[in-house]
């Protein structure tokens, strides 16, 4: 086989096993079943926010796709490789309540997927996501009777959000 043939040839594999590994990272978000709010656009959990943040740095910090993690069919951004490691070991601890839909709408059974990121509560050593600021507030001042009501919907709203995923 000629030189000029060989590399060709492990070009050509070379871009193939490209596509097929694009194709098996891909497959990961085809899997994401809605439990976890990847916003309008983007795919991403929390629109790319670093959940860590919120309990090591307490606010909203942009994470990066440097330091990313598939968890639950979902990337996760993270600001840091040390917040990608805290994530990894304990994602239960740190991903917010509800999969990220805003915590008050979950209360009356519902989503919206809108959520800002600015408004977020850490109630009980949980994060919570709110689509504004002023309703976080008022969310986290009936903390007591919102999230026992919340918790009690949250099965219901994410069996809808895997029906409508696929529908």
């Amino acid at each position: 086989m000629s030189t000029m043939i060989k590399s060709r040839l492990v070009r050509n594999l070379g871009a193939a096993a490209l596509v097929a590994a694009a194709a098996v990272a891909g497959a990961g978000s085809a899997w994401a079943d809605g439990s976890v709010n990847t916003g309008y656009f983007g795919g991403v959990a929390i629109m790319g926010y670093d959940t860590v943040a919120y309990f090591t740095d307490g606010k909203a910090v942009k994470g990066s796709e440097e330091f990313t993690y598939e968890w639950l069919g979902t990337p996760w951004h993270f600001a840091s490789k040390k917040h990608q490691e805290m994530f990894m070991s304990e994602p239960v601890k740190y991903a917010p309540q509800y999969g990220g839909y805003c915590a008050g709408e979950v209360v009356g059974g519902g989503v919206t997927i809108n959520v800002d990121p600015e408004a977020f509560k850490i109630i009980d050593g949980k994060l919570y996501l709110v689509y504004d600021v002023g309703n976080a507030d008022s969310f986290a001042a009936r903390a007591d009777e919102e999230i026992p009501k919340a918790d009690a919907n949250w099965p219901k709203v994410v069996a809808n959000l895997k029906l409508d995923k696929y529908h």
